[in-house]
């Protein structure tokens, strides 16, 4: 008797979750690179597009090689379904505009990503759904924001940049009291560290451009919900309005998720290494990563993530001086402002992902002009601490 694949290990999972093969019987995951499909018949094309056959109708609804991304995230992430996107800011967009409504209300933690605080302040308003920010370590604060046409609790965490971590099932819980959903960035963490399904979260988004691909080749997404969500409000959403992942991309997704678990956790071990260098160095005046017991939610990060992450954040003493000082002097860390990637990343958020924010709403999540945020790669750990040592020798 063959094994059932949900008792397969995540690692497993993630090597053959959702494969389905041609009739040639390839090892690697074909790649299907079509728009559209034909019929058998004038009539099949009608029971295909009415719902009574299955198969495929075109590209923008779904793909093959798409749904075996989508299928592999979702035994990875313990959901009912998905849908996969163009972009993870696709992504993020379509799991809240899907299901908000005017008249509706949203409260979203303050400690996020630049564009994702764009969604909430400054899109969603202008359809008409109020928005409230709060601090998302403070559970008071999401109780005391909770109003009756409440539909949605959205956060990511850890945070970008700061690494706030927040209290995933406490946070369910106000939600679910509210009749509310719980919508989960997980980006950071992945869901190789923390699977917030498993804590009460109802939607989970990925930029799959970060660590799903992991090598800074493709631009991805992906929403994962239980079927009702999919089927009542995702679904038909995406195939409107088409934010709908390429077959290419798909597949570049699908090699990396091969190597997902085994790449994270040596993320993280470099991390962890680089964090403890920064928390002894003078010229760092703070050293901010959750695997470090200096990290006000140490003990929370320990109880929902498996490790610490791979983003550490670190200030500067000198300030933004100081600052671009240390990322000029770098050699085998390169600037840029994406993450995830197998080579080191740094960026100074002040004046990058969180520059249109005002500098009031700046202070207010602790970015100041000293802080950088640095993807931790998967080079040598010692070579990473003696890049660093000599920018900051001469910062």
């Amino acid at each position: 008797m063959s094994q059932d694949p949900a008792n397969f290990r995540p690692r497993t999972r993630a090597v053959h979750g959702g494969t389905v093969r041609s009739p040639f019987g390839e090892t690697s995951e074909a790649m299907f690179l079509t728009s559209g499909y034909v019929y058998d018949s004038a009539e099949a094309a009608e029971a295909r597009f009415k719902g009574d056959e299955g198969g495929f109708i075109y590209s923008r609804f779904a793909n093959p090689t798409v749904r075996m991304f989508e299928e592999r995230m979702i035994a990875l992430e313990g959901a009912d379904d998905a849908r996969a996107a163009s972009t993870g800011m696709a992504a993020v967009t379509a799991a809240l505009l899907c299901q908000l409504s005017a008249g509706d209300h949203i409260i979203a933690a303050k400690a996020m990503f630049g564009s994702c605080l764009y969604i909430v302040e400054e899109l969603l308003p202008r359809f008409g759904v109020a928005s409230t920010l709060v601090d998302g370590t403070d559970l008071a604060q999401w109780q005391n924001a909770v109003r009756p046409n409440t539909k949605v609790l959205f956060l990511e965490t850890p945070s970008n940049p700061t690494l706030e971590v927040i209290d995933l099932k406490a946070v369910a819980d106000i939600a679910h009291q509210a009749g509310a959903r719980l919508v989960v960035d997980n980006v950071f963490a992945t869901p190789v560290l923390q699977r917030p399904m498993e804590l009460g979260a109802d939607v989970v988004v990925y930029s799959a451009t970060k660590h799903i691909d992991g090598q800074g080749r493709c631009l991805g997404g992906i929403v994962l919900g239980d079927q009702s969500f999919i089927d009542d409000h995702l679904a038909n959403y995406m195939r409107q309005t088409g934010p709908s992942l390429s077959p290419f991309n798909a597949w570049v997704m699908l090699k990396s998720l091969e190597t997902l678990d085994l790449r994270v956790r040596e993320h993280c071990r470099n991390a962890q290494k680089l964090a403890e260098f920064f928390d002894n160095h003078p010229k760092i005046s703070r050293a901010i990563y959750p695997g470090l017991k200096s990290h006000p939610q140490h003990e929370l990060a320990a109880r929902q993530m498996e490790m610490g992450g791979s983003i550490v954040a670190i200030e500067l003493a000198g300030g933004k001086a100081s600052a671009f000082a240390t990322a000029n002097g770098l050699e085998v860390v390169k600037i840029s402002n994406n993450l995830g990637d197998a080579k080191s990343l740094i960026t100074h958020p002040e004046t990058t992902t969180h520059q249109r924010l005002s500098d009031e709403a700046r202070a207010g999540l602790g970015i100041t002009g000293g802080l950088l945020r640095l993807s931790v790669g998967l080079e040598d750990a010692d070579d990473l601490i003696e890049d660093f040592s000599q920018a900051l020798s001469a910062a």
